[in-house]
């Protein structure tokens, strides 16, 4: 029986630019940063960044076990008060 490799995890945070439409998203722990228009979008972007850089910065590390936690920031729109 092989090993199970130990699962590791990367804490990507991520907030709604408003006046770009966009959202930004980075992890440090890396390193990756992107935008992208949905929050599906920025993890399919990050997840092809950290696959681009994982052997360099982390050569440790079994991409089979990377996972991603998502904190997404986004301010509550504003809305009028009911009369």
């Amino acid at each position: 029986m092989q090993p199970v490799a130990r699962p590791t995890i990367f804490t990507v945070a991520a907030h709604w630019d408003a006046e770009a439409g966009v959202w930004s998203g980075s992890c440090d722990a890396v390193p990756v940063a992107a935008e992208a228009e949905t929050l599906d979008g920025l993890l399919a972007a990050i997840e092809t960044m950290t696959a681009d850089v994982l052997p360099d910065n982390h050569p440790d590390v079994d991409p089979a076990a990377v996972y991603f936690q998502l904190s997404a920031l986004r301010e509550m729109e504003s809305r009028p008060a009911a009369a």
